[in-house]
């Protein structure tokens, strides 16, 4: 893993409950980070808090990202917990769904983009007042290989993750004069995480291939041959957190083996 060195920055993580979030959280903390966690469940938050309070200063809140009043409550716990800050944003939070798209119901549809899309909306806008008035953030969200390519059986799910590629876009351009850089990741399908876990129990049942196929026939397509390790996210993710990608905003950056290369 590469190093970083994130002393005195103040670090928000949602979905830091999930394998990938609390990868990510867990650097932070590594790194000299004062950092704070959200996820849904406050029996997860509270586990992951312990855990990570072993590395380096560490608290957090639960929230429900499509809550407003809830997500505004994070950030005020997060900002009162580093004299007012929030420096760095990673919205990590999000759901996946698989379906034929003549199954899949409104709810579903609406489910996914409240969580993927809405709630990455929600931090976002209220953090960037903190941000504007330090003149300084970095905001890291959380697309997919999926939203530049779309998935069969996962229209919604690359519909919303699409859709957080043009926001991360709009943002940039919007931030850029406020010393605020705003990039986001598009990892490819990464082994030991929930949605992996999600996708590959649904082409299971949807393709009728056993777990063992299932994982060589998405290796084959990869020039790498081989799945996403957390990781990998994890390093690009704090990298885009980091001085090093002082020059770079509005990018969607592929952690995907060489499986999406635009």
């Amino acid at each position: 893993m590469v190093k970083f060195d994130f002393a005195g920055k103040s670090v928000l993580v949602t979905g830091a409950a999930g394998a990938i979030g609390k990868g990510i959280a867990a650097e932070f903390c590594r790194s000299g980070a004062l950092v704070f966690i959200s996820d849904l469940r406050p029996d997860a938050v509270a586990a992951t808090v312990a855990e990570l309070s072993v590395l380096g200063p560490c608290r957090g809140l639960a929230a429900d990202v499509t809550q407003a009043e809830q997500v505004r409550a994070v950030v005020a716990a997060a900002a009162a917990a580093a004299a007012g800050r929030v420096d760095i944003l990673i919205n990590v939070a999000g759901i996946v769904r698989q379906g034929k798209v003549e199954e899949i119901s409104e709810a579903d549809w609406e489910r996914i983009f409240a969580v993927n899309c809405k709630g990455t909306f929600l931090y976002a806008r209220e953090v960037v007042p903190l941000m504007k008035a330090h003149r300084y953030g970095r905001i890291v969200n959380f697309s997919s290989k999926s939203g530049k390519t779309g998935s069969a059986l996962m229209c919604h799910y690359s519909a919303a993750k699409a859709a957080i590629i043009g926001f991360t876009q709009a943002l940039a351009y919007e931030l850029a004069d406020a010393g605020i850089n705003v990039n986001c990741v598009c990892p490819g399908i990464t082994e030991n995480t929930g949605v992996w876990s999600a996708v590959s129990a649904g082409y299971v049942q949807n393709l009728q291939m056993p777990m063992e196929q299932v994982v060589k026939q998405f290796s084959a397509k990869v020039p790498l041959k081989r799945l996403a390790r957390i990781e990998d996210v994890v390093a690009v993710t704090c990298f885009l957190a980091s001085t090093g990608a002082d020059y770079m905003t509005g990018q969607a950056i592929n952690v995907t083996g060489g499986r999406e290369m635009h």
